[in-house]
């Protein structure tokens, strides 16, 4: 072990500040790493070769809730061990708590944008684009005569 790189190997992409926040947030979840199964297993989808013949994809469950979770977000285990351990986390404060993870707000904000307006939407809406046409037609450049 190199001198002053404490008891785990420093990962490039991954601080010891980032490890310690998703200790904290596994702990405000009540996830311990005694109740975590973790086996890695082959990844798939884009990233080519290197990808699909590497077994840098982790499947965590959690052996109390029987919650399963698959990350391969990157190409390094060990980033991706933390980030499985970050996304399993969020998913028990979800059914836990009731909180309302950031994918969640996101989903649900694009659902309302897609809604449909009602008649009364629509017609306010047409009303103040006509209201508008009438200003800007009204702002027409005046003729200034013959000169």
């Amino acid at each position: 072990m190199a001198a002053g790189r404490g008891k785990h190997m420093e990962h490039p992409y991954l601080k010891s500040q980032s490890i310690d926040r998703v200790r904290a947030h596994m702990a405000r979840a009540g996830v311990e790493e005694a109740d975590l199964e973790e086996r890695f297993v082959l990844g798939s989808g884009s990233g080519g070769q290197k990808v699909n013949k590497t077994s840098s994809a982790v499947m965590l469950r959690h052996v109390p809730s029987h919650t399963v979770v698959k990350c391969q977000h990157t190409r390094s285990r060990e980033v991706n061990r933390w980030l499985a351990r970050r996304l399993l986390s969020d998913l028990l404060l979800e059914k836990t708590a009731g909180e309302k993870s950031a994918r969640q707000q996101q989903a649900e904000r694009i659902r309302r944008q897609k809604r449909r307006r009602s008649r009364r939407q629509r017609d306010r809406m047409l009303a103040d684009k006509h209201h508008h046409a009438a200003r800007k037609a009204a702002r027409m450049a005046v003729d200034a005569g013959p000169e």
